[in-house]
């Protein structure tokens, strides 16, 4: 006889331990102290609390795809068909299921894109894909509906059935309007021509999407991530109510919609953003009584997030920002290859963005759950205050007119840019450090190899992509498939809606420019920018100073003399001397300082110093020190990029 027994329970012998419990040990830890210092705030002051406890009562938000993996998607945007072809195809090959077409004159070309005229040259860079067995989408652009209709007349001459294909219109004109600062016709007349090419792809058989709200200019601009949503919100509602007054039932307005959202490097957000979003459009769905159902969303890791020094970080930065993008449910996402701000990638660039996806999916399988989130403190706490702060922020949108309105009014701008502001002040203290840029940043990085280089926001291609046409969108798609050419049907578009557009920034570029202005400097003069440190004292007195100034020296691209520290101040000036620098930096604790600092500044003024700074507050003896000779103090904390900035001017380095 078999006797079964009962499998031991794995919590068993464990007591359970409720919030109060984990609070007092966190109260214990901080000796009495009170744990509302550990609790931190987003830019949309919304708190995030250093313990959570399971919600048990959370609701899944799924998207349309759960349980299974989601697309993987890459650029389309070499400006030579050949090339363009040949980078598609290594892609498709090598796992990706979707491709981005970036046609020249989208703000997300960063330079480059598809310079394509008519339905040969599309063909030519699409010539070994096979549409029916992909994801395809169309990046927005100033002419999204000559791209919409290239596209179309490409599949008809290919003979593909549009049911079966997946195909993402990409049409954006608000998105567009946003970051360009014009819109060519009225908003009436916009809604009226979006309707127009929406019914005419729809009785073609397209399943849509149509539209992609593109939520990326507002994060690239430095939006909150509760401004994004408002955003997204806003323009949602803003196309439904376009396609419903011109005629089309209110949820066929909804189903051709979708989103396109940034996510970066900080994953709590980026997965509660994504979460946010589905809950927020649920609750319009509802407010409309139109049946839910899963809202599609792609997802591209921040260009905000990028950099251009020590670019192999942003491997770093995409894979977190994949992670969260994923676990937060995106349809499909995009890796923008880590090169890309240096120009346009290779092989190399586009397999490893491609492959941390693979990798993703394949071994850590986060796909296999859907929501995978759910449930946890953390995450619906942040989603929970998300959503009541974009629903607050997108309310204000509706009271000033809507988003159109709002944009050209400039008031969505102006919040935006005071939250930017607000970031840029932290990116410039470090207390929002960026590894690699401004913190231990390397003066010795090997240059990344990119196929080319220096992108060229003038050139002439990217007018290819603007203007507007008198073509209905059925004649317009005949045209291409006739043989026409995107010159045969432009015409001038003077601006009908104008607003100040968003300004699109990297979170580094302030960093970037010293850098810049460093090493042309090094160039002109065949030798890198140097600052003497004056170490006092022992390794163990000036060590952690001299290593913390040579990292932040390094973030403008100047470089240090070091030494083994003196106890003298002749001796500290001797070798400043024959050091051949100009400028000195005072390195030592507090103590020392007390003791040698203003003998030191003195004595290395006399040695000849173009300017002397110190590493540390200047504190109760600032007015000695500065009577001293000390230029600048440098400490944590400060305006690094005008502390930096300022010692740019002393070693005579212009700006660039």
């Amino acid at each position: 006889m078999t006797t079964t027994h009962p499998m031991p329970s794995l919590s068993e012998g464990f007591r359970s331990s409720s919030h109060e419990d984990w609070l007092a040990l966190v109260t214990k830890t901080l000796k009495g102290g009170d744990f509302r210092r550990l609790v931190s705030k987003t830019y949309d002051g919304l708190e995030i609390e250093p313990i959570y406890g399971q919600r048990l009562d959370a609701v899944m938000l799924a998207g349309a795809g759960a349980g299974a993996p989601w697309g993987i998607t890459v650029r389309v945007d070499h400006p030579k068909p050949a090339d363009a072809a040949a980078l598609a195809a290594s892609d498709l090959e090598g796992g990706a299921d979707g491709l981005a077409l970036v046609f020249a004159g989208s703000h997300t070309a960063r330079g480059f894109g598809m310079t394509v005229d008519g339905v040969d040259a599309l063909d030519a860079n699409l010539s070994d894909v096979m549409l029916d067995l992909i994801q395809l989408r169309i990046e927005p652009s100033p002419a999204g509906h000559i791209d919409a209709a290239l596209v179309a007349a490409l599949i008809e001459r290919r003979n593909h059935n549009p049911a079966r294909l997946s195909v993402n219109f990409g049409l954006d004109p608000i998105g567009v309007m946003a970051v360009t600062g014009a819109m060519g016709a009225s908003w009436v007349e916009t809604g009226r021509l979006l309707t127009q090419a929406i019914t005419s792809l729809k009785a073609r058989d397209y399943q849509g999407p149509f539209i992609t709200c593109d939520l990326r200019t507002f994060s690239e601009a430095g939006a909150s991530e509760a401004q994004e949503l408002a955003a997204g919100l806003a323009g949602g509602i803003a196309y439904a109510r376009a396609l419903e007054s011109n005629g089309m039932p209110v949820a066929d307005a909804f189903a051709a919609l979708s989103w396109t959202i940034a996510v970066d490097a900080d994953q709590f957000a980026g997965i509660a953003k994504l979460r946010a979003l589905r809950r927020l459009w649920q609750r319009v769905e509802g407010a409309s009584s139109v049946a839910s159902r899963p809202i599609s969303i792609h997802a591209e890791t921040g260009w905000r997030m990028m950099t251009r020094r020590d670019p192999a970080v942003n491997m770093l930065r995409a894979t977190l920002a994949t992670f969260a993008a994923a676990t937060g449910g995106a349809d499909s996402i995009a890796i923008l290859p880590h090169t890309l701000t240096l120009g346009l990638p290779d092989l190399l660039a586009r397999r490893i963005a491609r492959n941390t996806q693979l990798v993703l999916q394949e071994e850590t399988n986060l796909w296999r759950v859907a929501d995978p989130a759910a449930g946890s403190g953390t995450i619906e706490a942040l989603t929970d205050q998300l959503c009541a702060k974009a629903w607050e922020l997108f309310q204000e949108i509706e009271r000033e007119g809507g988003l159109v309105e709002c944009l050209t009014k400039g008031a969505l701008q102006a919040r935006i840019a005071a939250i930017s502001k607000a970031r840029c002040t932290d990116i410039a203290n470090r207390r929002s450090p960026i590894t690699g840029t401004s913190e231990f940043p390397s003066l010795a990085e090997v240059s990344a190899n990119v196929l080319a280089s220096a992108p060229d926001f003038s050139s002439s291609a990217q007018t290819l992509s603007s203007g507007s046409t008198a073509l209905a969108f059925d004649d317009l798609v005949k045209h291409f498939a006739n043989g026409g050419s995107r010159a045969g049907v432009l015409r001038p578009s003077p601006a009908n809606v104008e607003n100040i557009p968003l300004v699109i920034q990297r979170f580094s570029q302030p960093f970037e420019r010293l850098r810049d202005a460093a090493d042309a400097a090094t160039t002109a003069s065949g030798k890198r920018p140097r600052v003497f440190l004056a170490n006092l004292a022992t390794l163990a007195e000036f060590g952690a100073r001299a290593s913390w100034i040579a990292n932040l020296l390094a973030a403008g691209g100047i470089d240090v003399i070091s030494n083994d520290g003196f106890t003298s101040s002749s001796d500290a000036s001797a070798a400043f001397a024959a050091s051949g620098a100009s400028v000195a930096c005072i390195c030592g604790s507090d103590a020392t300082y007390d003791l040698l600092a203003e003998a030191t500044a003195m004595a290395l003024k006399s040695a000849g110093a173009a300017a002397v700074l110190l590493a540390g507050k200047p504190g109760a003896n600032k007015a000695a020190l500065d009577a001293a000779g000390i230029d600048q103090f440098v400490f944590a904390g400060q305006d690094v990029i005008a502390a930096l900035q300022q010692l740019h001017t002393s070693l005579g380095i212009e700006p660039t």
